[in-house]
């Protein structure tokens, strides 16, 4: 596990012990199961976290009443290779309705055999979400941030 913050982007990598296929799946299909519930922007308890597989789709958070909150956009649909999704929170923890005041985080995953995958994320254009950027850059390449978020990743899907 490795976490490296430049000035505008933040990247973090870990490998898992399972086929690229499976790691893929669990990192998109299966986001709910890895991704800390605490690490949502929902007004309500979280019911469940949704990703729709396909470019053009989202990342949403369900809440117990229904209410949903669609804080990412799928940019980029590759399996099993690659996603790249829109991170649309605002450095204020709300969410961000103009795209252009956005970052982007790509996920690349590479098969190092035939049952250990590495994966690859870069958290990028951090520097586009404008005034307190930084400490959106601080917070997710902090140890509880996509490190943590990666080590439940792997934890989940075995490594």
């Amino acid at each position: 596990m490795s976490t490296q913050a430049t000035n505008t982007a933040v990247r973090a990598s870990t490998v898992v012990d399972a086929p690229i296929d499976k790691a893929f799946t669990a990192f998109t299909d299966d986001i709910g199961s890895w991704w800390s519930p605490n690490h949502h922007i929902l007004e309500g308890e979280l019911a469940e976290m949704v990703f729709e597989p396909r470019q053009g789709g989202h990342i949403y958070d369900r809440a117990t009443d229904g209410t949903e909150c669609r804080w990412a956009r799928v940019l980029v649909y590759e399996p099993p290779h690659r996603i790249v999704f829109s991170w649309d929170v605002s450095p204020q923890w709300r969410l961000e309705t103009d795209p252009a005041k956005t970052s982007e985080v790509e996920v690349r995953f590479v098969a190092e055999a035939t049952d250990r995958t590495r994966v690859e994320l870069e958290h990028r254009k951090l520097e586009r979400h404008g005034e307190g950027w930084e400490g959106m850059r601080d917070a997710v390449g902090a140890p509880d941030g996509w490190r943590l978020g990666l080590e439940a990743f792997r934890s989940r899907v075995g490594g």
